[in-house]
């Protein structure tokens, strides 16, 4: 859709994984994109291999940020809006996993945990809150199946998903006022680097990270009267 032509979307998290595969499906709509990771070398490459790989004419920048410090985001938007005049769309990606039972998480590991992937996407929101109010944009957290569904070693980042699923529908009535979307993506298993995996065909029955690519298309795409706020997505066919 024309539309979606020279529009801007930050991508937090975007080096790799379901962030990169986003920002390619962006891309390719002509979409501007802002990826940030927490060293600017690793955004700089990802971004210097999404611009060789993009003949729409749109752009790949990268900044350096960290979604747990709230003066990080302000400043990477801050660049964004200096490079490209505003921002659309807000794909709040980063995240990590630090799994085992309550007597072997280490508090380290689950204040990390609750920072990257809880109060994250909270200052991402409220960093970009007043471009997206000057452009009605629509903001998009990436959680997981494991927002809604536990299991054993996994109270961290079960904690931290099943906050970012009610975070985003609850600050989703929020900002509707000012006529900015909000919706959430839970995936089951996607093939990444998560938790020090390589991808390869042993991941070949998982959700590809092309696909949430896709799928972050389709919701931009969507009749501005519907809002898909909350979509679950996992494999076809189990391993």
């Amino acid at each position: 859709m024309e539309k979606l032509k020279n529009k801007t979307a930050l991508i937090t998290g975007g080096t790799k994984g379901i962030g990169y595969g986003i920002a390619e499906a962006l891309l390719n709509e002509g979409i501007n994109v802002v990826i940030t990771g927490r060293t600017l070398k690793t955004a700089e490459k990802a971004a210097e291999k999404l611009n060789s790989n993009t003949t729409d004419g749109a752009k790949a920048m990268a900044v350096e940020a960290d979604v747990r410090n709230y003066d990080s985001q302000q400043k990477a938007v801050s660049k964004a809006v200096e490079q490209f005049g505003s921002i659309d769309f807000v794909i709040a990606n980063a995240g990590l996993g630090h799994f085992g039972s309550v007597e072997e998480l280490t508090a380290e590991q689950w204040q990390e945990t609750i920072e990257t992937n809880l109060t994250g996407p909270f200052f991402t929101l409220k960093a970009t809150l007043d471009q997206l109010k000057k452009t009605k944009g629509y903001y998009i957290t990436i959680s997981s199946l494991a927002g809604t569904n536990f299991f054993k070693g996994g109270s961290a980042y079960n904690a931290s998903k099943f906050g970012v699923t009610g975070f985003t529908q609850a600050a989703m009535l929020d900002v509707r006022d000012y006529g900015i979307k909000m919706s959430t993506i839970m995936p089951g298993s996607v093939s990444t680097q998560f938790n020090g995996n390589e991808p390869d065909d042993k991941d070949a029955w998982k959700i590809q990270p092309e696909d949430i690519g896709q799928m972050v298309v389709d919701l931009l795409k969507m009749n501005p009267r519907t809002l898909p706020s909350k979509i679950e997505v996992r494999p076809t066919t189990p391993k």
